[in-house]
């Protein structure tokens, strides 16, 4: 039945994203092959802003339309994304050179702005909005050239080449607007080896602009759609004027150039933005670092252990022993079962759909197969992942609710089933209204949240059901000691054995050897820059694992030698005390590196940056709990227990 249901619900999920018109696919995997006078379209994106993080769609502006609007079916990371990829009216070909020429259909007559519209780009010039055009799925750049501090004598030689993504809309010089109304494409194309005989055929390998602002006098356009380009020194720029009607003339030029980048090399431009050497530095230094520290403390937990064990396993001295202090006096309390059980197995088995999702996800994206040209495949396949994980986050969490005397299996697997993701989508559905207030292309469409609540009811749901039932009917862990029926009192504790103080000693640790990549993926998520260090993340993801173990074993083994055996829901709280630093750093991120100032742009970063805190932490806990859980056994099985 269970099996039947799984699959009712995954039919009628796709049936639901086949009527919204999804199409799942891989694009940028194959080339594309031109020959010289062949089309190339050029498709918009979005506009978007990092002070404002509402993404737009490109004719949410007054641009030039062509004669039919066509938007490309979406996957469905693009949708969630905001990205709405519609065709453009620029016409270029292969190989072919435009000096000059008009975007309008009326080649020699401006277009007029009406006040509103001046108002709107005014105001999207004043919030720093940028414009994302790609080619042949290749993404618009600007080209910033600036001087390093070198000697003063290389400075002469060579400038430092950076690459911005898309192009700013305009800019501003006082209290007045300007608009970039002209283009200039700069297409890079490889000559592929073809027989004599054949053909030359062409593949493009970098898309750039210089965007320009003239005003409409100093563009001289004729009947034909052509038009003149006055000189850089005696042009003016075209000021958009928010009070009154404007006139001007969308216009642009193509130019190419013959590059040595082959196609499988092309996105490089784009992901080699940032400095490598200090990432190297930083990853590498962070690396070392963890693994000394982990090692020091694994060397003093297995050589004080050694102690323990071997003193609380000589026969002669059983008396003294059982006089001693330590984490064998507890040994009748250590697996009594905590409250709320329910809810604590439901949180670890979200933490191990999150796990199972984000190793595959990052493991899969390292190997290449979830590159930037796949646009949106990796949050489509991080959504899909985290659906059908339910299966096995069901099973851990249903064993261990079992192994904490539970009952009601079929409430328990509910809980697991919505607990989690009923906060996201919680979260998610108030921040959606106030950008669908805004009418951003950043809101989620009525359709595609229906499907993906059919996802989460249809196929998450009914695994988590199946995944609890194999896993509570399983034997549950076989604990190595009995639970006494009268709890002991514990000690009063001493000041640093507090929660708050072990989340914040815990939580340097994995922190420690993760903040460096944070720093990349804040910048890719906010600043609207690419993030492909999948090797790194890989290596840091598998450190973090490591670090969040071997402290979870640290505090759990301080915990008990106190006499305190309250330690389940204190391992899972504190073993995710890195959270709690993501979060202060995440603060400190808005206020130095971000400008942003008004009210729904800051609900809507503490909003999605509360839902990434709250997985990490999820993560971090569920990680740090089970290997805490599996030295407690290991520990208790290693003595002898009268």
């Amino acid at each position: 039945v269970a099996g039947l249901a799984v699959w009712d619900g995954l039919c009628l999920a796709l049936r639901c994203l086949r009527c919204v018109g999804y199409s799942f696919y891989v694009p940028g995997v194959a080339p594309i092959n031109f020959h010289r006078n062949d089309p190339v379209e050029i498709k918009a994106v979005k506009l978007t802003s990092s002070r404002t993080q509402l993404p737009y769609e490109y004719y949410s502006l007054p641009f030039c339309q062509p004669t039919k609007i066509t938007y490309k079916a979406e996957n469905l990371g693009e949708v969630l994304r905001g990205d709405r990829i519609v065709n453009t009216p620029f016409q270029v070909s292969m190989s072919v050179e435009k000096k000059c020429e008009v975007l309008c259909n009326f080649p020699n007559k401006p277009v007029t702005l009406t006040v509103e519209q001046s108002k709107l780009i005014a105001e999207r010039i004043r919030e720093d909005y940028y414009v994302h055009l790609i080619a042949d799925n290749l993404p618009v750049a600007t080209r910033l050239e600036f001087y390093s501090n070198r000697e003063e004598e290389e400075k002469k030689k060579e400038k430092d080449v950076q690459f911005e993504h898309g192009y700013r809309l305009g800019f501003m010089d006082g209290n007045k607007f300007y608009l970039h109304n002209h283009l200039s494409f700069i297409l890079y194309y490889h000559r592929e080896d073809v027989e004599e005989n054949q053909e030359p055929t062409y593949r493009v390998v970098r898309f750039e602009v210089i965007p320009q602002s003239i005003k409409l006098e100093d563009l001289k356009a004729d009947e034909k759609g052509m038009c003149t380009l006055p000189e850089a020194t005696g042009s003016a720029p075209q000021e958009i004027d928010p009070s009154k009607e404007n006139q001007m003339l969308f216009t642009y030029s193509v130019h190419w150039e013959e590059s040595d980048i082959k196609w499988a090399s092309r996105w490089d431009t784009y992901l080699t933005m940032s400095d490598v050497q200090i990432h190297w530095f930083s990853i590498i230094n962070s690396v070392v670092v963890v693994f000394f520290l982990s090692g020091i403390l694994s060397m003093i937990i297995i050589r004080t252990l050694r102690k323990d064990i071997a003193n609380y396993n000589k026969e002669d001295d059983i008396e003294d022993t059982m006089e001693e202090s330590g984490w064998k006096l507890v040994h009748g309390d250590v697996f009594r079962p905590p409250q709320y059980p329910m809810i604590l197995s439901s949180l670890l088995g979200s933490g191990i759909q999150l796990f199972c999702m984000i190793l595959i996800v990052i493991f899969v994206a390292m190997l290449g197969m979830l590159s930037p040209s796949s646009r949106g495949a990796l949050m489509t396949t991080a959504c899909f992942l985290f659906m059908f994980m339910g299966v096995f986050g069901g099973f851990f969490a249903g064993r261990l609710y079992r192994t904490l005397k539970g009952h009601r299996w079929k409430k328990g697997a509910f809980c697991t089933a919505t607990l989690y993701p009923g906060v996201v989508f919680g979260i998610c559905f108030v921040l959606n209204c106030f950008i669908w207030g805004k009418h951003s292309s950043g809101a989620v469409p009525f359709p595609t949240m229906v499907a993906l609540l059919c996802m989460w009811f249809g196929i998450s749901l009914p695994l988590v059901y199946l995944g609890y039932y194999f896993g509570f009917r399983k034997q549950p862990y076989d604990n190595p000691v009995r639970t006494n029926q009268i709890p002991r009192q514990i000690p009063e504790q001493r000041w640093y054995m507090n929660k708050f103080v072990g989340i914040l000693m815990a939580g340097i640790l994995p922190f420690g050897a993760m903040f460096i990549e944070l720093f990349f993926i804040f910048s890719a998520i906010w600043e609207n820059q690419f993030y492909y260090l999948f090797g790194f993340l890989f290596l840091v993801f598998i450190i973090l694992v490591v670090s969040c173990s071997q402290i979870s074993i640290v505090m759990v083994y301080f915990q008990l030698c106190a006499e305190d055996y309250r330690w389940w829901w204190r391992t899972f709280l504190v073993s995710g005390g890195s959270a709690f630093y993501v979060l202060i750093y995440a603060i400190f991120y808005f206020v130095n590196k971000l400008d942003i100032v008004e009210f729904i742009p800051s609900l809507l970063y503490f909003g999605y940056t509360a839902l990434m805190v709250l997985s990490f932490w999820l993560l971090t806990g569920t990680i740090g709990f089970y290997a805490a859980y599996m030295f407690v056994r290991k520990i208790y099985a290693a003595v002898k227990i009268d």
